[in-house]
């Protein structure tokens, strides 16, 4: 049931709550026929991956109503083994449905890269049929979408923990046949003293921004990198006025602003029930997104949704625009479930000011 809070405000609206699953990690596509694709991961929980399946759900009516969940992928039983963790969904220019998603042959969220595998899996008929999963070179956890520059080059960008460093690495690859070969990868962000992860890139002109979730766990900014060589190198990471941002996720708008959907998490004593309240939604610009400096740079920050369990979880987000300006979030919380739940928002970028 879709509840208006108020003019040009916020309309939330229930994906999926299945209380026998926790369902968790969605991303949405946008077809050219107006079909809204979400993804998400079904798990035991986000601590307990002893049972991870990827499903997928389609709304014809702009989120007001969405069909059953569907199976994307097979059920897996055991934590390690390959099982599944974060999927990302991309609609390519080509009219194909492109689904991501890390399979994790370690217990541990530190596994090393060989132990983090990613596949992809397509859809030609508007995610009604998929593929089989196909093995891609890439390693790591937590994938960003593919991303599809203008010149027709793919982008596939994962991360994984440096046990020697002592610190997260973000990296990235690339294709220039639609994903039969992969080259790289090259090092979108690592800095030290910093955790660099859960990254999302941006085609800006003839730049590519990425937008870090710093995982010190102490309320830091996001921080950015920029390439001007199509991701093959990347700038040192650069501060960006997002405090307490966690997997931040960055596209173009129709008027040619970005908006970022992020997690806000700001650090102090404790984890449950206190770290992952507050999901948001900022609106900049391209000037700020290539900005050197911080200090150069704006965002306006909005709330999207607060998650008042005391187990709070929530915060990631997957997002498109509809031609007529309107746009559509996905986002995991658990509020008032018994286990996460899948949540969407329509607004107006009316929501985010007034004239």
């Amino acid at each position: 049931m879709t509840t208006a809070l108020a003019p040009h405000a916020i309309e939330r609206f229930s994906i999926s709550n299945d209380p026998t699953w926790y369902e968790a990690f969605p991303d949405v596509a946008l077809t050219a026929d107006g079909r809204l694709l979400c993804v998400f991961a079904e798990c035991t929980h986000h601590g307990d991956r002893s049972e991870t399946r990827i499903a997928v759900c389609h709304s014809d009516d702009r989120g007001a109503t969405w069909s059953p969940k569907r199976a994307l992928t097979g059920l897996h039983q055991g934590c390690g083994a390959g099982h599944y963790n974060c999927p990302r969904i991309t609609a390519l220019r080509d009219g194909r449905l492109v689904v991501v998603v890390d399979r994790l042959y370690s217990p541990e969220m530190s596994a090393t890269p060989e132990e983090c595998r990613n596949v992809l899996l397509f859809s030609d008929d508007g995610g009604l049929t998929w593929s089989d999963e196909q093995l891609t070179p890439v390693q790591g956890i937590v994938p960003d979408r593919v991303v599809e520059l203008a010149d027709g080059r793919w982008l596939l960008a994962a991360h994984y923990k440096d046990l020697h460093l002592g610190r997260l690495i973000q990296r990235v690859w690339w294709s220039d046949d639609c994903g039969a070969q992969w080259h790289g990868p090259a090092i979108v962000g690592d800095q030290e003293g910093l955790n660099l992860c859960e990254v999302s890139i941006v085609e800006i002109d003839d730049a590519l921004v990425a937008f870090h979730r710093e995982n010190s766990g102490d309320g830091q900014d996001c921080y950015k990198t920029v390439s001007y060589d199509r991701g093959e190198t990347w700038s040192s990471a650069v501060r960006f006025p997002l405090p307490g941002c966690h997997r931040p996720v960055a596209g173009r708008l129709l008027d040619g602003r970005l908006l970022i959907t992020h997690r806000f998490m700001h650090g102090g004593k404790g984890w449950v029930g206190t770290w992952t309240q507050n999901t948001f939604a900022a609106l900049t610009d391209a000037e700020s997104a290539l900005a050197r400096q911080r200090k150069d740079a704006w965002a306006r920050i909005m709330p999207l949704d607060f998650d008042r369990s005391l187990q709070s979880d929530t915060g990631y987000t997957g997002w498109v625009q509809f031609p007529d300006g309107e746009v559509v979030v996905v986002n995991y919380i658990m509020d008032d479930a018994p286990k996460a739940q899948i949540r969407g928002y329509r607004f107006s970028l009316d929501a985010l000011y007034i004239a």
